[in-house]
């Protein structure tokens, strides 16, 4: 179940056809890793619509707002504006084994070249997941890899499976928006990795469902958490603009009840579909949206982040792992039923 299953609606413009990263012709790709009692994580690997994205490279621009974070690759693309790997997302401490095998896949399609900038983002999933096991290794990226489709799960699922949000079950959600500028459409999407969140701040649709819910069971161990964005666009527009674009993820992030608090690592990465950049190539052209054109654009990264969180949520399952803890999925018939109590639905 997805946010407009619910009867609400979140901002104002319409959703791309799949409501995902896949309005863009992105694919998606898990490797779920659970083995015993104590390992719950994975690797998520979004891949641009390009061949090859180290000589298609894309536009790009990033954002920290909370700077309790790990991400690898954020400085080069802070320097020339662009990603030139697929982006990966995993649990904090199997990043540096991700980037590596994100290494290995540049190496056996560009012999020639000699020098990469993977790009991973992450969150910790310490509180299901005996994280210091790093479980996550090559294989499981390759999977990632070899799985990607436009039809991806979200939820507990690749680097979801350990992730906790508002003290519910967390990880994976996507969400997309259309906006028309010019007399032309363009679409924005957000795919986040979300595990943060106390509680009593879990806000839907401007209803204070998380304090409803602040009896529920499953608390426990309300760590700081961090959220990973991924923001795409078929808008043409350059890196500066597109680091525009993702400060304003951080309003839809706000608008679900987080405080960016201290412990908390809120990262965003922007990237455009729209042009690629040519490997090589001395002299090129380029063309680019307006600044004023921009509000738009801006909307719809701010509506997809806030709903892409709650999908997350609402498509979590019921978890149990390190420690014998336990993270309980938002329970959705009470949430309808909150929902209801401030107006947000209408009665059957």
């Amino acid at each position: 179940m997805k946010v407009p299953e619910l009867g609400i609606k979140v901002g104002r413009y319409e959703h791309g056809k799949r409501n995902s990263m896949a309005d863009l012709g992105i694919r998606v790709g898990h490797s779920t890793v659970i083995e015993g009692n104590d390992v719950r994580t994975g690797v998520t690997v979004l891949l641009p619509p390009v061949r090859n994205p180290y000589t298609e490279r894309l536009f790009a621009g990033v954002y920290t707002f909370n700077g309790f974070s790990k991400p690898i690759g954020f400085v080069q693309i802070e320097e020339l504006g662009y990603i030139e790997t697929p982006v990966a997302l995993t649990g904090t401490l199997n990043g540096y084994r991700v980037a590596d095998a994100l290494v290995t896949l540049w190496a056996e399609e560009n012999q020639e070249a000699i020098s990469v900038n993977p790009v991973v983002m992450e969150c910790n999933d310490g509180y299901l997941n005996d994280n210091k096991r790093r479980a996550v290794g090559e294989e499981h990226v390759f999977e990632a890899v070899k799985n990607a489709t436009l039809d991806f799960e979200e939820g507990s699922v690749g680097a979801g499976t350990g992730m906790s949000a508002f003290e519910f079950k967390g990880g994976i959600g996507s969400s997309s928006r259309v906006v028309e500028i010019g007399g032309e459409e363009y679409t924005v999407a957000s795919l986040v990795l979300s595990n943060f969140g106390k509680r009593e701040d879990l806000t839907i649709a401007g209803v204070p469902v998380g304090w409803e819910l602040r009896d529920y069971p499953g608390r426990g161990l309300s760590m700081g958490g961090s959220i990973s964005i991924v923001l795409a666009t078929n808008a043409p527009l350059n890196s500066r603009q597109l680091t525009r674009v993702a400060r304003r993820a951080v309003l839809g992030l706000a608008r679900t009840g987080s405080y960016s608090h201290h412990g908390s690592g809120d990262i965003v990465l922007a990237f455009s579909t729209a042009q690629a950049v040519p490997a090589g190539k001395e002299v090129q052209s380029m063309g680019f949206l307006p600044d004023d054109a921009l509000n738009r654009l801006f909307i719809a990264a701010a509506d997809s982040t806030e709903e892409a969180i709650i999908n997350s949520l609402l498509q979590a399952k019921t978890m149990e792992g390190r420690n014998g803890r336990i993270r309980y999925a938002l329970p959705i018939e009470r949430v309808v039923g909150i929902l209801k109590k401030y107006g947000r639905l209408e009665e059957d």
